[in-house]
């Protein structure tokens, strides 16, 4: 293997692990490019496509008992590998996205350099900032963020190349590099920008401190001094970032740009999924299932009270909002660093006691019901605590969160899929009557 550790530039490293790569899946495709992989069933078609396996995703995998892995690295093994911020004891959200590109560990040297890149890249076209102050309060700070992401198209470097001909396909991911590179960089200032306007009387969101580390200038952006909460952003932009290749938002900016879309209009697309209650609104629905059952039952209750009032909710047709997950069997490990990080920072937190409380009952009651094949909290159970202990409880803008971390994997797998040439992704449908034919149905 290559030795990167002597060069800064992310850019460089990729120009030169590209041709590998590409070199290797074409062997592989040309020796078992034929092999079958799995079976489709009919209820796959019907159930959301579970279980097909129809992707490629590069940046991470998604193991059922392991949970998200970046690049082979678990979120525990990123926790003591990446760089971290002087002073601080949780990973560098650049030092992810470098891993995430490269699938090298990078350097605190390498993080400074996407620091630095990010940083300099920052700043908001004139049209895009009148266009975010002109939006009435009223608009969602998720729709927002996506027609802003979406009129930043203009300064598309990808777009621009492909309208004038004069660039090969084999180099079309060194314009998504540089579209991706600038997006990621404009997020902070995108989404403090909403965040001032909507809760802060539109108050200036301030400059860009170019020595200062990408989760340190969003915070400030926010408004926000407290180095605890700057901590607890650096982890929770880490771990939201990517999940593999077919959740909503990853699957819809692919499914965008394999039309040769821009990056802009593909994360914009991205964004989009991502606002539904079934994807990135979840977290603000278990922060307020959470309140209301503190308002219901206190804030010191017995076990045994708490979990009469789960077998309740349960017994009446509702469900434990944060327990469950499509993929995972055992704890989400996004929601264990969440549950490390509040004992640490905040264990006498009352919302977090009752997370703490509900970790210890909820689970057990799931199996003895024997409804759910997953009956562990998953990465949302626990995020709305934290941030509203830090004093962040405007929950319609928990989703922006959300999106900035998700650009690091959305914005690494489409320079990825750029580099492979991956083709406009188009698979087959069939009509009931179509399926009933297929398997000789009457």
């Amino acid at each position: 293997m290559t030795d990167y550790e002597h060069l800064t530039d992310l850019k460089e490293v990729m120009t030169d692990l590209i041709p590998k790569h590409v070199e290797e899946v074409r062997e592989f495709r040309k020796q078992h490019g034929s092999k079958v992989i799995g079976e489709v069933q009919v209820d796959m078609l019907y159930g959301g496509m579970r279980g097909i396996k129809g992707l490629v995703c590069e940046t991470s995998h998604l193991d059922p008992e392991l949970g998200i892995e970046f690049r082979g690295y678990t979120i525990p093994q990123c926790q003591e590998l990446l760089p971290k911020a002087a002073g601080g004891e949780e990973p560098l959200p650049e030092g992810l996205f470098w891993l995430l590109c490269t699938g090298h560990i990078p350097t605190k040297e390498q993080v400074a350099f996407i620091s630095k890149e990010w940083a300099n890249r920052a700043h908001l076209p004139s049209h895009v900032v009148t266009m975010l102050n002109n939006f009435p309060n009223t608009l969602h700070p998720m729709s927002q963020f996506s027609a802003a992401i979406t009129a930043l198209n203009s300064e598309s470097k990808f777009a621009k190349a492909y309208s004038d001909r004069d660039v090969h396909k084999s180099t079309y991911w060194e314009y998504a590099y540089e579209d991706a590179m600038d997006l990621i960089a404009k997020l902070p200032t995108i989404a403090s920008t909403i965040y001032r306007n909507l809760y802060r009387e539109g108050s200036p969101i301030g400059a860009i401190d170019t020595d200062k580390d990408w989760s340190h200038n969003f915070t400030s952006m926010l408004g926000y001094d407290n180095e605890m909460f700057t901590e607890l952003i650096r982890l929770y932009l880490t771990i939201h970032s990517d999940h593999e290749g077919g959740n909503v938002s990853a699957h819809t900016c692919h499914l965008v740009g394999s039309a040769l879309s821009d990056p802009y209009l593909s994360f914009a697309a991205g964004l989009n999924g991502l606002a539904g209650p079934l994807h990135g609104l979840a977290n603000q629905e278990v922060l307020l299932w959470l309140e209301h059952l503190q308002e219901q039952i206190g804030d010191e209750v017995s076990d045994e009270r708490l979990r009469e009032v789960i077998w309740n909710t349960l017994k009446s047709g509702s469900v434990v909002p944060g327990y469950g997950h499509a993929v995972l069997r055992q704890t989400d490990p996004r929601y264990m660093v969440q549950r490390e990080f509040a004992y640490k920072h905040m264990p006498e937190d009352k919302l977090f006691k009752l997370v703490a409380q509900l970790y210890k009952i909820v689970p057990d009651i799931l199996i003895e019901q024997g409804k759910a094949k997953n009956p562990w909290p998953n990465v949302d159970a626990h995020s709305g605590v934290l941030l509203t202990h830090y004093g962040m409880h405007e929950m319609n803008y928990y989703t922006v969160l959300f999106g900035v971390s998700r650009a690091l994997g959305c914005m690494s797998s489409f320079i990825w899929s750029r580099a492979m040439g991956l083709p406009i992704e188009r698979p087959k449908s069939l009509t009931t009557l179509g399926l009933k034919q297929l398997v000789g149905a009457s």
